[in-house]
């Protein structure tokens, strides 16, 4: 959910603000709207370890986590990630080889996963294969789960074919819809713009991506692109998009006969640009989902020592008892090490530019970071998860009156707040007790 932006009360309340000596409008960083690419794959060195990577800019990919979850049987082939309304991460993948079956998983912060369940597809036993599941989210909300089946086992004529959630803890599925594709297509990727249905897929007699449209999630489907009309070359496979910055579209896909990783941009997704190699990832991940999220949006910050006053305890201030961050009272008569305790660099976010990080004052190289879901004052160790567990996009506040509210950045969704007066991430809440646990004023430091 967004948050409302900004009035033009809470600018005047934030120009009073600076007035007051409360702010310094010439160390104000605007943030976002920032995208964030989250990545599950399985590796060329395992089908049944998950690895969990990151990137700012859909290109460089950092490692969140290897061997971020691995299913009780069988294997994670082909896993594919969403983001649901209930704020969870959802996770389906291949099972095996041969079978009926389609694994499920969840996870609340992409890196820690549970299983959940098995699901037969009931189109064929032990002898044929079902494979490459991937999520698509319609327009109108319906979730599916499209994957590939053969009747026949893993050299059969595989086809595309759909199932549709029928509750919302995407725990019951519909029988298996067929998409209207011909014969001996997989790995169908879906997205819809307007009013039209793109499914990237593989052609598995010439092993071409190709492009086909439609006004129907269940067809006719128009072939618009064939053969090797993107000039990429065959021997590919899993095609996955995900939307850039600048609003075109990347394809990612895998070159399995030469063992490498590629990618390629478009416009229009009419036509492409020339397949660019995967740095980094390339020859290393396969057959992976890539699952974009914005955080923040327009407000600014301001950088520099600052401190982090409660907006409906106004008499407290974020600060770390050597860890665990709680809102206290403060105040100019505190001791100087409670006040130091309550005073954060701002800077620019170690994950992400467009964002902010609180390095402590009084211990540097120190920063207020999400663990297991509470915040906490911790070194930097340099890895990428903490970087992220760091970051945090400013949003105008959601109580108001202008403050500001602080989105996790490699959690969307979970905002800073305190609760008990303890200081946590929590997924947003549409409560006026919620905003105002999540908001704060931006002060002139304590210390």
């Amino acid at each position: 959910m967004r948050a409302p932006r900004r009035t033009l009360a809470a600018a005047l309340a934030l120009l009073a603000a600076v007035a007051a000596g409360m702010l310094q409008p010439t160390a104000a960083h605007a943030a976002g709207p920032v995208p964030h690419y989250l990545m599950t794959a399985f590796t060329n060195s395992s089908e049944s370890n998950m690895y969990v990577y990151d990137s700012f800019n859909a290109t460089n990919y950092n490692l969140i986590r290897a061997n971020a979850y691995t299913p009780p049987s069988g294997l994670i082939r082909d896993p594919s990630v969403i983001r649901h309304t209930d704020g969870y991460y959802y996770l389906v993948h291949t099972t095996n080889w041969t079978g009926n079956t389609i694994g499920f998983a969840r996870s609340a912060d992409s890196v820690s996963w549970t299983f959940l369940r098995t699901v037969a597809v009931g189109l064929n036993g032990s002898t044929g294969s079902t494979w490459a599941p991937e999520w698509f989210k319609d327009s109108d909300g319906s979730v599916h789960v499209i994957f590939s089946a053969s009747t026949t086992g893993t050299a059969g004529q595989f086809r595309p074919y759909r199932i549709t959630a029928t509750n919302t803890a995407l725990s019951a599925w519909t029988a298996p819809v067929a998409l209207g594709i011909p014969a001996n297509y997989i790995d169908s990727f879906l997205v819809k713009v307007g009013s039209t249905y793109h499914n990237f897929l593989k052609n598995e007699t010439s092993k071409y991506i190709e492009h086909a449209t439609a006004t129907s999630l269940n067809g006719p489907w128009q072939f618009v692109g064939t053969g090797n009309w993107a000039g990429w070359g065959s021997g590919l496979e899993g095609p996955a998009l995900t939307r850039l910055p600048d609003g075109r579209w990347r394809l990612y896909f895998d070159n399995y006969t030469g063992g490498r990783y590629y990618y390629a941009d478009s416009s229009t997704l009419s036509s492409f640009g020339a397949k660019v190699e995967l740095a980094g990832l390339s020859g290393v991940a396969r057959h992976f989902t890539v699952l974009r999220e914005d955080v923040g949006d327009t407000t600014a910050v301001p950088t520099g020592n600052r401190s982090l006053r409660s907006a409906n305890f106004p008499d407290r201030y974020v600060r770390h008892r050597s860890g665990p961050a709680y809102i206290d009272p403060l105040s100019s008569a505190s001791s100087l090490a409670d006040r130091q305790s309550g005073t954060f660099t701002v800077v620019a976010g170690l994950a992400n530019a467009g964002c902010h990080s609180f390095q402590s004052v009084n211990t540097p190289g120190s920063y207020l970071r999400h663990f297991n879901m509470a915040l906490t004052l911790q070194r930097d160790d340099g890895s990428a998860i903490f970087k992220g567990d760091a970051t945090f996009c400013g949003r105008a506040g959601l109580a108001g009156g202008g403050t500001v509210s602080f989105e996790s950045y490699n959690l969307p969704g979970r905002y800073l707040r305190h609760y008990n007066y303890a200081m946590r991430l929590d997924l947003r809440e549409s409560t006026s007790v919620f905003a105002s646990d999540a908001s704060f004023t931006v002060t002139s430091p304590l210390a």
